[in-house]
């Protein structure tokens, strides 16, 4: 990259051009996952979907490698790669919402946190993820799990449109009525087919929740995963809960000789009346005793970012992920072999049920290719030290050769590492066919790569 073409990349953009010669670029350049070490030429913090478009013709024009940074919770850190330009969408967080037509509008750097707080003054939601630190352009993209799945829907699901720049630097509408196909590939595809600048969302009443985390003794792990196996098949949709493996942070309501040791969680999250939701939760205390809980009314938005403090900026990432229809006995036991496990209590394990109104969307009417599983589970491998890494992501791995036994082919894509590029045709799932038709006809020189790659 010359100077002269930085130069006229600069005149293109409202936003700033940091380079290795500005005293910002390691802040700039730095991505959630402290693994990925990557040395940028370029850093465009974008202002606008016309800055977004200029560095996208900026790259094809010049053959520099592009990087997209929504959010920028890429656990791959597909948000930077060395020599790249990176469009980066953080100064691109803005939120509206028409409360009338309960809708709302996310600009394409906007996070969960910044999405809920917004239409929760209206008494509004739609399904985000679990941390609310997440952008909603990558938790989308991918599908989108989430409290709220059983209820509403993936966040997928709950698009209805989409503002995209392409491969050539066109900015288009994608709906059920413009360019359908590339709306479909955009619900479940990641970011293959362009930069989404501006998502809408179907709205729907939520506020106040009543759930929270229950922490069981692992011994009584075999009996609360059976429950919830049980329960979950036809639970009330307004019940979105998920058990994890989850070593005790020092938190108020943990006694302090229990604080570092491991436990199984169950997070609960009931949108309906409060006395309904106690009589569910209830449900899991009676199979066995907590040692310790924080459940009780609360905002939606309080629950979504309850585990922010548990992953912050700057951990060292290795993640793996499993679909799963059937949570078999030979599963749970797997699980409890290896959840017991968990190295530090930033890391954890999730089993999030996706049936309900996710099994209510046809197979072929998103590119969410998964909508047969009842599961997703994933290994959320993450701890501070580096010093780790060889022993943590083996963790990880040892895990999810364990569960995959007992699981579909192919995994979430949110939650893939860097590493599951062969995965991806399975990862992907039953759509994959289709999705490679859109990439080939907005995408054909694989522009977009630095994602769950479909290579066209």
């Amino acid at each position: 990259m010359t100077t002269q073409a930085l130069e006229a990349l600069r005149g293109r953009v409202r936003g700033p051009v940091i380079t290795a010669a500005d005293s910002g670029y390691d802040e700039a350049r730095r991505v959630y996952n402290a693994m990925i070490e990557a040395r940028p030429q370029a850093v465009v913090r974008c202002t606008t979907a016309q800055d977004v478009a200029a560095v996208v013709r900026y790259a094809g024009e010049t053959g520099t490698e592009l990087a997209v940074r929504g959010g920028g919770h890429s656990v791959p850190g597909f948000g930077t790669a060395d020599g790249a330009v990176v469009a980066d969408l953080a100064g691109m967080r803005s939120v509206t919402v028409d409360p009338d037509q309960r809708l709302g509008r996310a600009a394409g750097g906007a996070t969960w946190g910044s999405f809920n707080d917004t239409t929760a003054r209206y008494g509004l939601a739609t399904t985000g993820g679990i941390v609310s630190t997440t952008g909603v352009g990558g938790l989308t993209l991918g599908g989108g799990i989430g409290y709220l799945s059983r209820g509403y829907g993936l966040s997928c699901d709950n698009l209805l449109s989409a503002q995209v720049v392409t491969a050539d630097g066109t900015l288009l509408t994608a709906s059920e009525h413009e360019h359908p196909d590339l709306y479909w590939s955009l619900r479940g595809g990641g970011g293959n087919f362009g930069v989404v600048t501006e998502f809408t969302y179907r709205l729907h009443a939520v506020s106040d929740i009543y759930g929270g985390p229950m922490f069981f003794e692992l011994s009584d792990a075999p009996a609360v995963l059976a429950y919830f196996r049980e329960v979950i098949a036809d639970a009330p949709r307004e019940y979105g809960g998920f058990p994890a493996f989850q070593i005790a942070p020092p938190l108020p309501f943990v006694p302090p000789d229990r604080i570092g040791d491991t436990f199984l969680a169950v997070v609960s999250c009931w949108t309906g009346s409060v006395a309904e939701g106690e009589r569910m939760v209830q449900g899991f205390r009676d199979v066995a005793p907590t040692v310790a809980e924080h459940v009780g009314v609360m905002p939606y938005a309080a629950l979504n970012s309850a585990f922010d403090g548990l992953c912050p900026p700057g951990l060292q990432h290795y993640w793996k992920a499993c679909f799963v229809t059937e949570l078999t006995d030979a599963a749970i036991a797997a699980h409890i072999e290896h959840g017991a496990r968990v190295p530090v209590v930033n890391s954890t394990a999730h089993i999030y049920p996706i049936n309900g109104a996710c099994h209510d969307v046809a197979p072929e009417a998103t590119a969410f290719g998964h909508r047969n599983a009842a599961f997703a589970t994933v290994i959320a491998g993450m701890w501070p030290d580096p010093a780790d890494n060889r022993a943590n992501t083996a963790w990880v791995k040892e895990y999810y050769a364990a569960i995959a036994a007992h699981s579909e082919p192919g995994g979430y894509v949110n939650f893939a590492s860097g590493d599951d590029q062969p995965r991806v045709v399975e990862n992907y799932g039953s759509n994959y066919p289709q999705l490679l038709e859109t990439k080939r006809r907005y995408d054909p020189d694989n522009l977009f790569h630095l994602n769950q790659n479909i290579q066209p």
